[in-house]
């Protein structure tokens, strides 16, 4: 007996699938329009549950996208603000306690270092036991 065919009901699935996936891009670009807010086609895509590469082969809703973006432009950048002083101080002591414990590491292997060279040392000075007859 053949293997059933499913490739209609495979088909009309994945037609549904992305006839479902357009509507919710439409109905989150209207959305976008309706609150002034910049869009950008990663925001679109999260709020419509769709992929970003999904996003990229519809051009017409890119396009669209693209005359929101010049409608409602998104707002200059600013520059970089400086760290808090609690911000910076937390770093420094998380950093301090990083080089305490790292010292403490070093000090340890050092000793067992030590340890193995004397080891190999007095293994290398002892005279061999003699054979038995």
């Amino acid at each position: 007996m053949p293997p059933a065919d499913h490739t209609a009901a495979l088909t009309r699935a994945a037609r549904q699938r992305a006839k479902q996936a357009r509507t919710r891009a439409e109905r989150a670009l209207a959305a976008a329009g309706r609150t002034g807010h910049p869009v950008t086609v990663a925001g679109l895509a999260a709020t419509a549950g769709v992929s970003r590469s999904w996003l990229y082969t519809q051009p017409d809703l890119i396009d669209a996208i693209r005359q929101l973006q010049q409608r409602h432009p998104a707002p200059e950048r600013t520059s970089p603000q400086p760290a808090s002083t609690t911000s910076l101080r937390h770093r420094l002591d998380t950093a301090l306690a990083r080089i305490k414990q790292l010292r403490a590491d070093n000090a340890d292997l050092t000793r067992q270092l030590e340890t193995a060279h004397g080891e190999i040392r007095r293994l290398r000075h002892t005279p061999a036991p003699a054979k038995e007859p």
